[in-house]
């Protein structure tokens, strides 16, 4: 779902960037018959892509922080653990570079035209929230993996949320956990990042959630 919203986030940035030049230099473009400074209804056009950039980086914030928040309540699930190191190390490493990137673009678009005030404060609050939820989830040890009586659920970098209803198969291929539905949904988790100790009692909470008849379980790679 992460990589869905940095999609998202880019397919807007593009245009944003783009006008927040045409406009910052002064461009001439021909076809609009005006040039950058002169373009009508910019504080609009500023405020529309400042909301969507905006609403883009608070949803993914919603989502991120409510799965931390559900996985943290210990006592609903029937079993539960903190990621591994390894895989915390490689979140503050991509959420410490995507606040890099965003604070920066941020930064541009405001250097570039002051117009772009909205746009580059929907960026920078994109920025502060990876720092703060990183701080967060490392030194209170709230990245966690966990299974309740529906679903495995993984919150760190994002959310991650496998459903048992429709299972068809549980596998480990490489360094990914496989989980294959009906119709030919496949979803994964990375390996790393349930703790090697922790794995047959992880594997034991699935498998007491899951019809054996029904459903393919292989604990070997």
């Amino acid at each position: 779902m992460n990589r869905f919203f940095n999609a998202l986030l880019l397919f807007f940035l593009f245009p944003t960037m783009a006008v927040t030049i045409y406009i910052g230099f002064d461009l001439p473009i021909e076809f609009l018959r005006v040039s950058g400074s002169a373009l009508p209804y910019r504080q609009e056009i500023f405020l529309g892509l400042g909301l969507v950039l905006f609403i883009i980086n608070l949803r993914r914030t919603i989502r991120r922080w409510m799965g931390m928040h559900i996985v943290n309540q210990l006592k609903k699930f029937k079993w539960n653990a903190e990621v591994t190191q390894e895989r915390k190390q490689r979140v503050i490493v991509y959420n410490l570079l995507e606040a890099l990137v965003l604070g920066s673009v941020g930064y541009g678009l405001f250097i570039v035209s002051p117009e772009a005030w909205f746009p580059a404060l929907a960026l920078v609050f994109g920025t502060l929230d990876n720092i703060v939820f990183t701080i967060i989830g490392v030194s209170g040890k709230k990245y966690r993996a966990g299974v309740t009586g529906k679903a495995v659920i993984l919150a760190d970098r994002d959310v991650q949320l496998i459903y048992f209803s429709g299972l068809r198969k549980v596998s480990i291929h490489q360094q990914s956990i496989y989980f294959d539905y009906i119709k030919g949904l496949q979803m994964d988790i990375p390996l790393d990042s349930i703790p090697e100790n922790e794995l047959p009692a992880f594997f034991e909470a699935i498998e007491s959630n899951i019809d054996r008849d029904k459903v393919f379980f292989s604990k070997t790679k």
